[in-house]
């Protein structure tokens, strides 16, 4: 019992050594400057009380005066001003907001402060005086604001001045102490903050070798012993190094390792080790630091493409914006994993962090989930594209932020990739190369490991200034059609498609006649759900998976976008108020599966059969007009019938056999990836499509029915059990269906909903960009006979009751439960 004990006890004492905590609850905050709020006398208990993560901006109200943008897009090809409605959401996130909250540290101890990211033009004060400026809203950020503590330690006063200057996104950016904000404390010989750079020099089956190379703060002359761990996924030591020396000229100390059979990181194999690093002087143990990793090699070859542990693969990835929808710019581990648990099932392996750096829990779920992921610092380099964007400090900030963001994900697993920029108007130059250049070195100093790439859009330009020439891997922004010519061009011989797609579509909403068109754009502000519309530089999902499919050289798609996000709500953008996001997303803003989603399943997830039926078969006024049914699925073909009737089989053309249609059938190519009836007239009742395999054997089938009058309203939640931590989400469907539980797709009444017990209202969303409803406002009305509500656990255990009403239906009601397990 006295050795137990005594184990405890010494445990405590080295975790007191190093503490990392969270400065989450019982913030003040104002919106507007304030005089004298820096002073640690200042009197805010008239402020408003928020938690952090926060987003002021999100809470609204959306207004077309917001943000209004009288510009020209020059990467769209626009040459005229014009009013620009929307373009960030319609919120009101420019002005400035302060922030005060206090805070302990033990006495004599080093103290950091670690922001993961603050919107924007942070202003730090710590007790009155100023502990850092750190500009770009999106990066995380770190300070020692040892000298600035009070000689106690007690009571620090933390004060935050933001300010969002007016044109200064082109989407939503959020507002406010967005992302986390910690406290991390160590003895005065420490590792600082992203202090460890970890990298596997070789990887095969057989074994791995492991190179850790640590920082450690305030060595002087001391003989520094550093005893570093490598643990398993599964809990067990599995190599060991207890190494002794000096700090050299600031060099970090480096340690080597062997791990024999590695459990190999990757997209199906999410693997994780741990390697845990004790620093000692003078036998006494001063630190501890944890760096978590995994083994896995990457490689780029000409001519062949992409290789992950000596395997090719092609990216199936997505572009995302960082905003989650209803919940605003305010981070959520829980909305997170549920964004992410849509895209796997989607088949998606990759994210693309567009166009800024992501939420350090983003990248922590990509390794634990199996996402690769390309990060991406900026939008705007040293030419502007927004009046009061990112180009203001470019020259005096780009290196810092770069190293930052390098220095925070290297030892990442999920990192395969760097991006130095989006669509950037210094790409065209004249010396454009030299600032790309300029970007890419950065990136191979710090971590000589990973491909840099650049989303490029200017496709004439970058091929004939050296700019695409000298990037590691160009990557192409749409422009399919000239995939080839800058193959041939270029002397890597690969091209990535950086951003893809930019479908249109709007959830549940189907417009006729079915036709493949650009920029089309339509009285009620919406898109077509057929998946053939797209904006004029773009195109739709056929021509990647074409690409993809027929040349080894491409090495994959990140589509635009994932998820529809706020703000950009082309083609509706010049004065369309009152469309305010995008419908760019293969998921809505409800976090609800468009049409298009299945298309990519389809093709994507080779571990499930798809078979997903468009558009809905309730028509009222339709009947007997020629209705087209597309048909997405992994299978080869499929029969159509429509009460019993059959309208024939159909089959995916080959490669061959499309290009034989080009000029004579405008869908050729969606003829290889769709199954499309064009001629079918509509009448009410059942329509079914039976799934066939090679063999020409039924293997699956797939049912539509008419609706009838609306009845009830039908819950489905994501999941039912939430952990009591005050922050787990659920996300709850709600449907407004006919008795037999058919979704009723043309209703949109309002819904009300109520929470009860250990949880309450978080917020809700429709997925309809031109919806000016408020999230978190308990209603909703619903969009094509859906939304979705968000329900948030309480710190307490207990039942969670939801209800949901509606004028003329039946209620919904559903009971979650809240405990201490996930």
């Amino acid at each position: 019992m006295l050795i137990v004990g005594c184990g405890l006890f010494l445990s405590a004492m080295i975790q007191a050594q190093r503490s990392e905590f969270l400065l989450e609850k019982n913030w003040k905050f104002t919106k507007g400057d304030v005089t004298g709020a820096v002073s640690p006398e200042f009197d805010d208990s008239k402020w408003e009380t928020v938690s952090v993560p926060h987003d002021w901006a999100i809470f609204g109200p959306f207004d077309r005066s917001n943000d209004l943008q009288n510009v020209a897009i020059t990467q769209n090809f626009e040459k005229k001003a014009s009013v620009k409605t929307g373009r960030s959401g319609g919120l009101p996130y420019v002005g400035v907001g302060w922030y005060r909250t206090k805070f302990d540290v033990p006495a004599g101890k080093q103290a950091t402060l670690v922001f993961d990211g603050a919107m924007s033009e942070a202003r730090v004060y710590v007790n009155g005086k100023e502990a850092c400026f750190w500009p770009f809203g999106y990066n995380s950020f770190h300070c020692n604001v040892t000298e600035l503590l009070n000689e106690n330690g007690k009571n620090n006063v933390l004060s935050v001045r933001l300010e969002n200057k007016p044109q200064s996104s082109r989407w939503y950016p959020g507002a406010g102490l967005y992302r986390n904000v910690r406290v991390v404390t160590t003895d005065r010989i420490y590792v600082p903050v992203w202090g460890t750079q970890l990298t596997t020099p070789h990887v095969s089956s057989e074994y791995a070798s492991v190179r850790l190379r640590t920082e450690i703060a305030n060595a002087g002359e001391n003989n520094i012993r550093v005893v570093t761990e490598i643990v398993s996924p599964d809990g067990k030591v599995v190599a060991v190094k207890d190494n002794t020396g000096k700090i050299n000229h600031g060099r970090p100390f480096e340690q080597n390792f062997l791990v024999n059979s590695p459990a190999l990181w990757s997209p199906e194999t999410p693997y994780l080790y741990k390697a845990s690093s004790k620093i000692y002087v003078d036998g006494k143990q001063v630190d501890e630091y944890i760096t978590r990793f995994g083994i896995r090699s990457i490689e780029i070859v000409a001519d062949k493409g992409f290789f992950l542990n000596g395997k090719h693969r092609k990216f199936q990835g997505v572009c995302n914006h960082h905003d989650l929808g209803p919940l605003g710019a305010a981070v959520n581990v829980a909305a997170l994993r549920r964004q992410l648990t849509l895209l796997k099932d989607m088949g998606c392996d990759a994210v693309r962090t567009s166009h800024n750096m992501p939420a350090p829990e983003l990248v922590e779920l990509c390794d634990e989930m199996g996402f690769m992921m390309m990060i991406e610092p900026f939008d705007e380099w040293d030419i502007a594209k927004c009046e009061n964007g990112y180009h203001r400090y470019f020259g005096e900030w780009a290196e810092r932020d770069m190293v930052n963001m390098l220095r925070h994900y290297r030892n990442n697993a999920s990192v395969v990739m760097w991006s130095i920029g989006n669509e950037v108007p210094t790409q065209c130059s004249p010396e454009g190369y030299k600032v790309a250049s300029f970007l890419q070195d950065i990136c191979h100093r710090e971590d000589p490991t990973r491909p840099v790439t650049c989303g490029m859009d200017q496709v004439s330009c970058v091929l004939e200034n050296g700019f695409a020439a000298m990037i590691d891997v160009p990557g192409l922004n749409y422009r399919a059609h000239r995939y080839v010519e800058s193959y041939n061009a270029l002397p890597q011989n690969i091209i990535l498609g950086s951003e893809t797609a930019s479908t249109v579509s709007s959830r549940g909403v189907y417009k006729f006649p079915v036709e493949k068109r650009a920029s089309v754009r339509y009285d009620d502000h919406q898109c077509s759900g057929y998946d053939i519309e797209c904006c004029y530089w773009s195109n739709i999902p056929d021509v990647d998976f074409a690409l993809a499919d027929d040349y080894d050289w491409t090495i994959g798609q990140f589509v635009w976008t994932g998820f529809d996000y706020l703000g950009e709500p082309s083609p509706y953008d010049t004065d369309s108020w009152p469309s305010h996001s995008s419908v760019f997303g293969i998921i809505d803003l409800a976090s609800l599966p468009k049409d298009r989603y299945y298309l990519y399943r389809s093709i994507w997830n080779k571990n499930v059969n798809t078979l997903h039926i468009l558009p809905h078969w309730t028509w009222p006024g339709r009947e007997g007009e020629n209705t087209p049914v597309f048909v997405y699925t992994n299978y080869p073909g499929a029969e159509l019938f429509i009460n019993g009737k059959s309208y024939g089989k159909q089959r995916k053309l080959t490669a061959g056999e499309s290009e034989a249609l080009q000029g004579k059938d405008s869908l050729a190519l969606q003829r290889r990836y769709r199954l499309m009836w064009m001629d079918v007239p509509y009448e009410p009742g059942e329509l079914k499509v039976v799934a066939y395999d090679a063999a020409g054997k039924p293997v699956e089938e797939k049912t539509v029915h008419t609706a009838g009058k609306p009845h009830h309203l039908e819950l489905v939640a994501d999941r039912t059990g939430l952990v009591a931590d005050g922050k787990d989400l659920a996300y709850i469907t709600v449907r407004v269906v006919d008795k037999d539980g058919n979704l009723c797709p043309s209703d949109n009444r309002l819904v009300s909903f109520s929470v009860k017990g250990a949880g309450r209202y978080r917020a809700a969303a429709n997925g309809d960009a031109t919806s000016l409803d408020l999230f978190h406002l308990p209603k909703m009305p619903a969009f094509n006979g859906q939304l979705t509500a968000i329900v948030q656990s309480t710190e307490q255990s207990g039942e969670i009751v939801f209800e949901a009403k509606a004028k003329g239906l039946r209620t919904g009601k559903i009971v979650l439960s809240a405990g201490t397990q996930r």
